[in-house]
């Protein structure tokens, strides 16, 4: 006869299903800046919110700037200004309270500071995923090409009318006027900014809804 030895019989931690024994991954959450002050950028960001918890992606909105010419680059170079910024952070408990925190408060607490007149304007981002923003920074993209595609077409049909009406006289100086008005007309490129514009309002309202 054999006897059944302590180590047979079955554990209660052997009876563990895998799905107890292995932890949920903690969803992420996401915030948004409505306004970075100046002289921050994705470094400095990165560092103010990371006392609050860990910090994952961070992505800031660069402001679009007026081309200068280059002697004034060459004097020196400006820092860059941002419009809007999104901050990811590993946990969304942490996401929440960060924007319960800082939200309508001074981003700096020196007088001296140069962002002392600047507030946090920040919105946790419910349900808003990482490819949410990605989907809307490539749409936007392909906005500003087709732009620039329809600016270059327009001046090449410019530059082409004024050389081959180089040498018209005087005579047809208004029949030469009317042609290129119509061409003015006809292939203006199309209000992307305009249309943009209205695009980022319904973007930005869908954040805030």
């Amino acid at each position: 006869m054999t006897q059944e030895s302590d180590n047979d019989k079955p554990s209660s931690s052997d009876s563990l299903t895998t799905k107890d024994k292995v932890k949920k991954t903690p969803k992420r959450g996401i915030i948004y800046l409505s306004t970075i002050p100046p002289y921050m950028n994705v470094s400095k960001i990165r560092e103010v919110f990371s006392e609050f918890g860990t910090v994952g992606r961070v992505y800031l909105q660069l402001a679009e700037v007026e081309s200068k010419s280059t002697e004034k680059k060459k004097k020196r170079n400006p820092a860059q200004k941002y419009t809007e910024g999104w901050v990811e952070f590993e946990r969304k408990s942490v996401a929440k309270r960060v924007t319960t925190l800082l939200n309508n408060t001074h981003v700096s607490n020196r007088k001296r500071s140069k962002q002392y007149d600047y507030m946090w304007n920040i919105k946790y981002l419910s349900n808003f995923k990482w490819t949410h923003l990605h989907e809307r920074l490539a749409y936007e993209k392909a906005a500003r090409r087709q732009k620039l595609r329809a600016e270059i077409q327009l001046a090449k049909k410019k530059t082409n009318f004024f050389s081959s009406n180089l040498n018209k006289g005087k005579k047809n100086q208004t029949f030469v006027n009317k042609e290129f008005e119509n061409i003015t007309k006809d292939d203006a490129p199309m209000d992307v900014d305009k249309n943009k514009n209205e695009d980022r309002k319904e973007f930005l309202q869908s954040l805030f809804s």
